[in-house]
Order: structure tokens, then sequence, then C-alpha cells
């Protein structure tokens, strides 16, 4: 099943998604995760967040390195069935200051979270100081004014910027250009919409050792276009294109040492907070067993504190894994 990875858009869709294994059973009036995290919020200051994510339809983009179809539906939900499932995560999570909608796609994609059910879900997220959801850069525009408006507090709108290296970009099949995601941020923030901006470290297509300089041109880029938040995620495999990305050579996992040396330059800019997802970082393909749990709790701390922390010495792997 292994082949070349194609040139055409349409060619790519039929190449991933001919790689996917079976979607898990999900309910379409129950979120599949929902859980109390703590923050560094735009004040420097540790909050606790409500984070859900919602159950609804596919994303209709097909990026090569995405796994968030797993927990999917292929119809759009019925009307009603995200605010219940907003209610039901809610009732059973400890109370939090800010809460993040995830929901495997993009918040403004009206067939995933149908507009009829923005004002609903307004009058239960008002109450947090923060709203925070993911959108592709596509579907930015007069929804989230509503949205905004809607709630009566703070919103912010995440978006993956995956990467600004041209290339590399255009191959992931996000069909975007860094001309678009500058133009939709510019909205944002002419609306008074915070951005937030998701990097993939060492995403596939990208030599490992240019990884570090992309992902530091990456994190200028997204300060630039205004973001108060950065998230580096380490790319990871487990979707089944990206398996067979590694065996024609396209795809290697980032180093350890390539995620701490990314956000450290980040947080070094001092231009807006930087994160590091830390999800499924204990099996990490290529780190070092000795030191593993040390150097993500590091990343954690660093994560609350937004402070660069002394680095872990390993004797073993010598902080190189």
């Amino acid at each position: 099943m292994i082949s070349t990875y194609p040139t055409s858009p349409e060619e790519r869709n039929s190449w991933v998604m001919d790689r996917r294994g079976l979607r898990n059973a999900v309910d379409p009036y129950r979120p599949y995760v929902f859980l109390v995290e703590e923050e560094c919020s735009a004040d420097r200051e540790v909050v606790t967040v409500a984070t859900i994510f919602l159950t609804n339809r596919e994303c209709p983009w097909r990026c090569a390195m995405c796994d968030l179809w797993k927990n999917t539906l292929t119809q759009s939900v019925p009307f009603g069935a995200i605010p219940q499932q907003i209610v039901h995560a809610l009732g059973r999570l400890p109370v939090a200051r800010q809460i993040k909608l995830y929901n495997s796609g993009s918040f403004f994609d009206e067939r995933a979270i149908p507009k009829e059910d923005y004002a609903t879900i307004s009058q239960i997220v008002g109450r947090f100081e923060r709203t925070i959801v993911e959108c592709h850069p596509a579907l930015v525009g007069k929804s989230c004014v509503s949205f905004r408006d809607l709630i009566g507090s703070q919103l912010e709108v995440a978006m993956g910027l995956e990467t600004v290296h041209p290339e590399v970009l255009d191959r992931l099949n996000k069909r975007m250009t860094l001309d678009q995601f500058a133009a939709s941020s510019e909205f944002l923030q002419r609306n008074d919409i915070d951005l937030r901006v998701f990097i993939l470290v060492q995403p596939p297509f990208m030599p490992p050792e240019e990884s570090l300089q992309w992902a530091q041109r990456s994190l200028d880029f997204a300060f630039d276009c205004g973001a108060t938040a950065a998230t580096l995620i380490p790319t990871r495999g487990g979707n089944g294109a990206m398996e067979d990305l590694a065996q024609i050579g396209d795809f290697v996992p980032p180093a350890l040492a390539t995620v701490e040396a990314a956000a450290s330059y980040g947080l070094g800019l001092g231009r807006g907070r930087v994160f590091v997802d830390l999800w499924e970082m204990s099996n990490h393909p290529n780190a070092c067993l000795f030191c593993l749990r040390d150097r993500t709790d590091r990343l954690h701390r660093m994560n609350l504190s937004q402070q660069l922390l002394p680095s872990i010495q390993c004797p073993h792997c010598k902080g190189k894994s």
C-alpha cells in the first residue's frame, strides 16, 4: 500500500484516507473527552480551563498529519446536540475560569457546529472569562464576530499555522497559504478576538536538521500576526498516513531536544505565551527513558510559569534524545 506521496490535492485526499483505520464509536450527544487543566493566562496567572473535546462531523480538510478524525462522525450532529455535550461535561467537571471548546475541526464550520446552536452555547459559556475555539483560517469571518457578541466575554480563536515552510505547508494538504493565514489573523485582531496558533515541530516532508530553524521562523510569523499564544506540537504518527510517510523517508518524529530548543526560543522572544503540547509525551518514540519524565515535567512547569528553566542533565543521552 506504500507509494509515493501524490502531488495534487485530490489525489492526496484519497491517499490519506486510504491509509486510515477505523473510527472510534462516539455519541453525538456526548463529548468524547473532557477535563480541567491549568494554563498560564494572558495576564500571566495560572488559571483553570475546562477543556471539552466535542463530538461532531469530521473536518472537511484531509491534512496528512491529522489523527483527529478518529473521534468524529460521518454526518452533522442534530440541532441541540452540541449544547447537550457541553452541559454534560460541565456538570461533571470542577469549576473553571476559562473554557476550551475543541471539536476536531472548525467551530465555525456550520456542518460541525450548527449556527442555530450559537445562542444556547453562548448562554452556557457566558459565565467563563474566556472562550477558546478552533477554526481553519478559511472559515474565519462574520460568524466569529456574531459568536463573540453573543458570549459577551473574551473570545479566542486557535488556528493551525503548522509551519511557515511554504513547500511543506502545501504538501500537508491543509489548502492554506501564509497570506490567507495572515489575512484571517488580521480580521481577528480588527474585531478584538484573540489569536492562538498551533505550530508543528518537525512536520512530515521536513528534514530533521532544518526543523528547529523552521519552528523558530513559525513562532516569529505567529507573533507577527498578533498571536497572544503559540502551542508547539511535536509531530506524531498514528493516523496511518504518517506511518507510510515514515516508510518512504518523508517523516521522522522530532527529538525531544528539538522541541525543548523551540520552546526556549519562543519564550526567549517575550512576545507572547508559548506552550508545548505534552499530549502522549510519555510515548515519545525517540526519548531517553532515563530522563523523559523529568524533561516532560520541566516543560510542564515552563508552560505554567512562562519562564525558562535549567535544562535536565542526563548522563545517558546528554540531552540529545
